[in-house]
């Protein structure tokens, strides 16, 4: 989107707000598709937790994708956007019982990624077929934070436990349909993915008729100018001829799946702020905004990097500027940038501000989150409301003291 679009948004719909453009998550989409075209069987799960709102899920369902989902709640947004159970999989972390067994009832595809709890499962509902989700321990992805697949991760059962699955599996007679891997996300080496290919094929030799491998995700995308991301063509060259040859050596086609989130959704969005303060000190220029780690908390929790544009000045002169919110943290969202003279009032840019950005959002400090606008086809559309102190009230009982 150019700037004359970004600012007119800002002025129709206010400060801060969130915007998505959908034809980059369609672009994106295809672009995977593309670099997989060799495969006969292949299928794009969006993964929910990126980005959550239900009008983006509905774009998701016309491109004929499936949901990866992390909880019932996604589930549920995912039915309620139109997706049918068998297009989605559920890959749930240090859930209970109740709640896998609860969503297996709607039908949807179970993921599990805990030994004690493949057992349970399979002791009580052994006519269900479920996915496990394996640990290759392979250390990847961009940050600490991020990196799933590591011997000391949380996620998934550890490639050395294979015979404990397997004689859960012989116990009970449950059917392993699929086998599901994570490795972490911001992966620019492909040969990470092709090391964990290798770990997640000898594991699958070892269950008879699966139905599909899920390979995560973990794509880069580029955050900044001249930025490197994930070479998708070349990890589809790659990757499909290995999964072929797997194929045949099984005796089956199999699916291959991947689960996208960041890489489909990341650069649709934009995150506009107004200005609401210029700070001179001794040694540092801030800039102010009507928003904060509240909103955008990716820069403080992961001290990632989202380019900031200001779209009121774009031909001013550039100066030194600290971008600090409104919360009575220290909330910086960027320390000495290079950006257009900055003037209050002036609006403010965050790009890549579509994936773990909105769905991240809290009332930290009491708070409204932002309003949220679609562009589809050209035209736009508010698909969230801005809060009122009504929402932050709304399921709060008051007692008489």
């Amino acid at each position: 989107m150019n700037r004359e679009e970004l600012l007119n948004l800002a002025n129709k719909y206010g400060s801060p707000l969130y915007v998505y453009d959908t034809e980059k998550i369609i672009h994106q989409y295809k672009n995977i598709t593309a670099a997989f075209s060799k495969v006969k069987s292949l299928k794009l799960n969006y993964a929910v937790k990126a980005l959550s709102n239900v009008n983006i899920l509905k774009v998701f369902n016309t491109l004929k994708s499936g949901l990866d989902t992390v909880s019932i709640q996604e589930v549920k947004l995912g039915l309620h956007a139109g997706f049918k159970p068998k297009d989605i999989i559920y890959t749930p972390n240090g859930v209970s019982l109740q709640e896998i067994e609860e969503v297996a009832k709607l039908g949807i595809q179970i993921n599990i990624d805990n030994l004690s709890i493949l057992e349970l499962f399979g002791q009580k509902h052994p006519k269900v077929p479920v996915c496990i989700r394996i640990n290759p321990h392979i250390m990847a992805g961009g940050n600490s934070n991020i990196s799933v697949g590591h011997i000391d991760s949380k996620f998934g059962i550890s490639i050395h436990q294979v015979p404990h699955i397997k004689r859960v599996v012989e116990n009970t007679g449950m059917r392993i349909n699929g086998i599901h891997m994570h490795t972490g996300s911001d992966i620019l080496d492909i040969d990470t993915f092709i090391r964990a290919s290798d770990i997640l094929f000898d594991v699958a030799k070892q269950f008879k008729n699966i139905d599909f491998i899920d390979f995560g995700s973990g794509f880069k995308v580029p955050y900044k100018k001249d930025d490197i991301s994930t070479d998708i063509v070349e990890l589809g060259e790659k990757l499909s001829d290995r999964f072929n040859k797997f194929c045949k050596e099984y005796g089956k086609n199999v699916t291959l799946m991947f689960e996208p989130g960041k890489f489909l959704v990341s650069e649709c969005g934009y995150f506009l702020a107004k200005v609401n303060v210029i700070k001179q000190t001794t040694s540092t220029v801030f800039a102010g905004i009507d928003s904060g780690m509240n909103h955008l908390l990716r820069p403080m929790l992961y001290n990632s990097y989202h380019y900031i544009e200001n779209l009121s000045n774009p031909k001013g002169r550039e100066r030194f500027y600290s971008i600090v919110g409104y919360i009575c943290e220290t909330d910086t969202f960027g320390s000495n940038r290079r950006i257009n003279e900055i003037s209050e009032e002036d609006i403010l840019c965050f790009h890549n501000a579509g994936a773990y950005c909105y769905s991240m959002a809290s009332n930290y400090n009491s708070r409204f989150k932002p309003a949220e606008v679609m562009i589809y086809k050209g035209k736009d559309y508010l698909i969230r409301k801005r809060e009122t102190i009504e929402d932050i009230l709304r399921n709060q009982e008051e007692i008489k003291l």
